[in-house]
């Protein structure tokens, strides 16, 4: 005999696919025509404190600064390009970060392991690993091994998500 009680959803999003899906919305909102990134810090209490994308600083016209990526160095973006992850950290709510995840679709460069590790965030949660093999990266890693932020690559084994802006 059926009881009639309703059973709840079993396709919901995970804690890590939620997060990651955080900085993967984060990343639209960077203006870079080549690379959108975006970052999502979570506390222990799996509480978002600071989301971030690359672009340029306030008050840095997106008009007229370079999103080149070739060329005289000062002529390029990569001069005047805020990270996603420093700019998460500037943009947490607390200043505290201390055993907090971040959460991001690139592994970070050495520049943003840096930023990581004085920020006091322990663990790095990313997608794609596909400048593994480049001397930012490699230093990184090198970097979060040594101050003992732990790192690793996200799975995910699901079908896309599609957002529906519009309710019925």
């Amino acid at each position: 005999m059926t009881t009639g009680k309703t059973e709840k959803r079993q396709d919901y999003l995970s804690w890590d696919e939620y997060f990651m899906g955080i900085a993967l919305m984060s990343a639209l909102r960077s203006k870079d025509p080549n690379t959108q990134v975006g970052a999502c810090i979570v506390n222990e209490n799996k509480r978002i404190v600071g989301v971030g994308y690359n672009g340029f600083p306030t008050g840095c016209s997106d008009d007229d600064l370079p999103w080149e990526r070739e060329g005289d160095y000062i002529d390029t973006k990569y001069p005047y390009v805020c990270h996603a992850e420093l700019n998460a950290v500037l943009n947490a709510i607390q200043s505290n970060l201390a055993g907090c995840s971040i959460y991001i679709a690139l592994f970070p460069c050495n520049e943003c392991a840096k930023v990581i590790i004085q920020s006091g965030i322990s663990q790095v949660v990313y997608l794609s690993d596909k400048y593994a093999d480049t001397d930012p990266v490699i230093a990184a890693k090198r970097m979060f091994d040594q101050s003992g932020v732990q790192y690793r690559q996200l799975m995910i084994d699901r079908k896309p998500v599609t957002i529906n802006w519009h309710t019925e």
